[in-house]
Parts: C-alpha cells; sequence; structure tokens
C-alpha cells in the first residue's frame, strides 16, 4: 500500500514537471513569436475625428512600427497610454491576440458643443473636456459664444445637456450667447428671432413657458412677427416685434 501511495506521488509530481516544462516552453515560443497584424476598431458613433492611419501613427514603439516586433518586447501599457493621451480619445484598449496580433480598440469623445471666441474655436464633451477642432471631421453641434473661461463652460453644460435630452429643443436650439451680465440667449432653427433665456435658473419652468408659446404661435403662424421672445419674467412670455 504504502509502495502504490509512492509511486502514485511520484507520477504526480513528474506530471507537475511535464506540466511546468510545456507551460514554460509555450510561454517562451509565445513571447517570440511576432506581431503580424495591426487591427484598429472604433466603437460605435458618429465621430470621425481620427481614421485608421492616425492610430497607426500612435502605436509606435522604439521610433518604428510594432508590426513584425516580438511580442515579448511590446509594452502595452504605453502604447495604451499614448492612444489614450490623444485629445480625440475617450478610451482607448491596446492588447495581444495569442495569434500575433495587436488590437486596438478606441471609443472616441463625443463633443456636445462648440465653444466659438475671437482668439480661439473648439468642442467640448458632456464632462467640459476640451476637443480641438479636426480637419479630417466637423460635427453638427450647437455653436456657444461669449464663454471664456474653463469655470463657465463647466456652468453652461448643464443647459447644454437638458437641451440635447430634448428632441424637440435639440433641433430647435442652434446657438448660445453669454452676455456679461450672466444672462444667455438662443439662436433658433425656425425663424431669425432671439430668445432671451435670462440666468440659469429655473430652466425646466422656461423651457416649458417656450413650448406652450410655440404651441399656440406656431398654429397661427404669428411667431413671424416678433423679434425677441423673452423667457426671463415669472409664468409670462414677453416678445417684442
Amino acid at each position: 500500500m504504502k509502495f502504490k501511495k509512492f509511486l502514485k506521488y511520484i507520477a504526480f509530481l513528474l506530471l507537475i514537471g511535464c506540466l511546468g516544462f510545456l507551460y514554460s516552453f509555450s510561454g517562451k515560443r509565445n513571447s517570440n513569436k511576432k506581431v503580424t497584424e495591426i487591427i484598429i476598431e472604433f466603437e460605435a458613433g458618429d465621430n470621425q475625428f481620427l481614421t485608421h492611419s492616425m492610430v497607426n501613427k500612435l502605436l509606435i514603439q522604439n521610433d518604428t512600427t510594432v508590426k513584425n516586433q516580438a511580442k515579448s518586447v511590446i509594452n502595452l501599457y504605453s502604447l495604451e497610454k499614448t492612444v489614450s493621451e490623444n485629445p480625440y480619445v475617450e478610451n482607448a484598449a491596446v492588447f495581444l491576440t495569442i495569434s500575433g496580433t495587436l488590437k486596438s480598440i478606441i471609443k472616441q469623445r463625443t463633443p456636445v458643443a462648440r465653444i466659438v471666441d475671437k482668439k480661439d474655436s473648439y468642442y467640448v464633451d458632456k464632462q467640459g473636456v476640451k476637443i480641438p477642432l479636426s480637419s479630417n471631421y466637423s460635427a453638427r453641434v450647437m455653436l456657444v459664444s461669449g464663454v471664456k473661461q474653463e469655470e463657465e463652460v463647466k456652468e453652461i453644460l448643464p443647459l447644454i445637456s437638458f437641451i440635447l435630452q430634448d428632441n424637440f429643443l435639440q433641433k430647435e436650439v442652434v446657438g448660445i450667447e453669454k452676455f456679461a451680465d450672466d444672462e444667455y440667449q438662443f439662436s433658433v432653427r425656425s425663424g431669425n428671432y432671439k430668445i432671451d433665456f435670462g440666468k440659469l435658473s429655473e430652466i425646466d419652468v422656461k423651457f416649458k413657458k417656450l413650448k406652450a408659446f410655440y404651441n399656440k404661435t406656431f398654429e397661427d403662424k404669428t411667431i413671424e412677427e416678433y423679434k425677441t421672445i423673452n423667457l426671463k419674467y415669472h409664468n409670462q412670455v414677453v416678445c417684442a416685434k
């Protein structure tokens, strides 16, 4: 009985040793394998700021492409960090497959507005992150002027978010201008008139008043008579012809 147990113990050790050897051999063989292909995938979305060739230029290690380099020398952390730091990238994942393919999956930032200034012009996403303009792609978003400081951009984001969450407002409001007294005015798609929104207070109440006013004036076509629609006053809409 003891001898049989001893044989089983030896057999177990031999099995563990063989498995360890095979694992080590397989790992070494895999690490020496070269990168045969680079695949770049963009997550679903309308943005086209980045192209495959632009990302390929980011996947550089030691001043050369990672293709045909051994898998063991590829610094995935460094490559992923480089891609993630691109201003058009929100999230990026870079990894190697067993077959030797270097794969990069990228989610591009989604602009919600374009900040227009005399000195500069750029997009911002829903977190207020600055996105530079691109020669590859022009996003169709509302224009925002009169906003210069980063704090002012953060301040207006709830208003932009409210507009974008409403199907009608998203199509209607095409521009927002901030004035020195911290009041806002909208440019709209449906006419040449302006909407005086006032300060960023009671946002939902003001838009309810605007929709109710639209329902009436669109129906009788009197909307065409006005130059400004003022939402600043409590429980009323004041218009100027």
